[in-house]
């Protein structure tokens, strides 16, 4: 996401500043779990999750969310840094 994902990234853990770490923790995982990586996003899970609220974050509607897609690394990948060759 280039420099707009960096700065999502600290809009994230800005809410640490009014936010408990377990909370904020809470809410990435959720986030992730949905698929998505944004801010808004985070943010509308934490506090649906402090007010008691089910969340109404339906991906469908919400194109421009960010979506996440995490591989598993291979062993490999690894051996290709410490080569020095390009993967």
């Amino acid at each position: 996401m280039g420099k707009g994902g960096k700065r999502e990234f600290v809009q994230v853990l800005r809410l640490l500043e009014h936010f408990s770490n377990q909370e904020v923790h809470h809410a990435v995982k959720d986030a992730l779990r949905l698929g998505t990586i944004s801010f808004d996003a985070v943010k509308h899970l934490l506090l649906c999750r402090i007010d008691g609220r089910p969340p109404r974050l339906d991906l469908d509607l919400y194109p421009y969310l960010p979506r996440v897609s995490v591989k598993t690394t291979r062993a490999q990948d690894y051996m290709t840094l410490l080569s020095g060759r390009a993967a």
